[in-house]
């Protein structure tokens, strides 16, 4: 929601289109653009009336080209405490720990997503919202395509899994729900590797990114002249995944009309482009993504009922972050040895303080932000591994949390006190620490039974005894 007083934004880029949208974009929260073609004009409007005024700073990294992080950090010099943004088309990870290093507070690789720039510019600006670790930046660290590659040992998240992999071998719709950053799209392609038509199409349209006159043409494709402005035939991604799979993300963000025209596209097993004549036969399967439930939503009316059951034929509950803090542990050592891999960052260890914070925390943007987290600590970590210092913005905003968390905790996921103080059941601690080595060697059974130093049969006896999910 747009704030009543008019922020200024200094966008620093030479495309007269790339401007024109992002001006736009920025003017729904409440921003107005001023354009800085190069870097000298970007450095002396700082100085000038309306550069006092800046609330923040958008970089495409086009205009200064290999200079973009000396411009930064020049930037950065002359207004510390400025927000900047990193406009880029690479996904080199050392690329973003180089403009991280500068002073860049968020990268962002194009094309992106509306949602996402105004995501960005909303939390690099937001004063409640600690700065620093808790950025949510979009450095992308190459994700695995396996179910051994989602960490977790909690059991509504080994349960999420479970019915994600039985799924995945079948040709059936899958709905996944879970909040934004819980995992959605790294399963959706852990289920696309694991079934049939793992080598056919993978086709994404976030229903949230594109605008609404713009989505049925994205998803059925248009014949020129179908509307103005349609100067040549568009072939849409329900023909383009013809055989393979489709993911529509923030299907819960749907205009009715298209729910209408996607009810009965699916229903019949064609597709019509818009102005076209004959419809075409495909054969895709869907994957549909909703950050909330879509059941609330058939509720209250705002989500067609029948497609609805046609997507879900299958759901999976993705739980969150707050929900299964006891993964934070196996989670950060995970990530923080993929973040070790990248070009100019180094393995890093975690102390058992730091794993105190990060638990202390209920991660609003869940598994992402936690790696996020990680990775802008690792960028400026000097030691050799992480502490609770490390992550200053957490221990400002928690206080006494972490002290209280560590109590119940011996650094390793596994809570070992009740809230009352007194000691928990060995049972419910033996459930934790299988499930624990669960995750952490990734549902390899055998390796879990041996690095527990018990037979594999008497780990499936203790896992039917606790009442512990397997996915394996």
């Amino acid at each position: 929601m747009a704030e009543p007083e008019t922020r200024l934004l200094m966008l620093i880029d030479d495309e007269p289109a790339q401007c024109r949208l992002i001006s736009a974009l920025a003017a729904r929260e409440g921003w107005r653009t001023i354009i800085a073609r190069d870097s000298e004009t970007a450095i002396a409007t700082l100085g000038t009336r309306q550069g006092m005024q800046l609330g923040a700073i958008i970089l495409d990294q086009w205009v200064p080209g290999d200079d973009a992080c000396a411009l930064i950090a020049e930037l950065k010099a002359r207004r510390p405490a400025l927000p900047i943004l990193m406009l880029t088309t690479s996904a080199s990870p050392l690329l973003a720990v180089e403009a991280m290093r500068a002073g860049a507070t968020d990268y962002l690789i194009k094309p992106v997503a509306p949602d996402r720039l105004l995501q960005a510019l909303r939390s690099a600006t937001t004063l409640e919202t600690p700065t620093d670790e808790l950025q949510p930046m979009t450095e992308k660290i190459g994700a695995t395509l396996d179910f051994d590659a989602m960490i977790g040992a909690s059991s509504a998240f080994r349960t999420a899994l479970a019915v994600a992999a039985k799924a995945a071998r079948t040709h059936s719709p899958v709905l996944i729900e879970g909040e934004t950053g819980s995992g959605k799209e790294m399963l959706v392609r852990a289920m696309h590797a694991a079934s049939q038509r793992a080598k056919a199409p993978l086709r994404f349209v976030n229903a949230g990114g594109v605008p609404a006159n713009q989505l049925e043409s994205t998803l059925f494709g248009h014949e020129k002249g179908a509307f103005p402005g349609a100067f040549e035939r568009h072939i849409g991604a329900l023909q383009h995944a013809d055989g393979g799979t489709l993911v529509i993300d923030e299907i819960d963000r749907l205009p009715p009309s298209v729910q209408d025209r996607l009810a009965a596209s699916l229903q019949r097993g064609d597709v019509q482009p818009i102005g076209a004549r004959h419809s075409f036969r495909v054969d895709v399967r869907i994957f549909a993504a909703s950050n909330s439930p879509l059941r609330d939503l058939v509720a209250s009316g705002d989500f067609r009922s029948d497609l609805y059951e046609s997507l879900s034929a299958v759901l999976v509950s993705l739980p969150a972050l707050r929900e299964r803090l006891g993964d934070i542990a196996a989670l950060a050592r995970h990530f923080l040895a993929r973040i070790g891999e990248q070009p100019g960052l180094r393995p890093l260890g975690i102390t058992d303080g730091a794993l105190s914070l990060l638990s202390a925390y209920d991660w609003p943007g869940n598994v992402r932000q936690l790696q996020a987290t990680l990775f802008r600590a690792a960028v400026f970590c000097d030691g050799e591994a992480l502490t609770a210092q490390d992550f200053p913005n957490l221990s400002s905003m928690l206080g006494e949390a972490p002290a209280i968390a560590s109590q119940g905790s011996d650094g390793g996921g596994v809570m070992l006190y009740a809230p009352d103080g007194n000691l928990r059941p060995l049972e419910e601690i033996e459930a934790d620490v299988i499930r624990l080595a669960i995750g952490h060697y990734r549902g390899r059974m055998t390796e879990v039974a041996r690095r527990l130093g018990i037979g594999r049969s008497t780990l499936y006896r203790k896992l039917s005894e606790l009442g512990i999910d397997n996915a394996a």
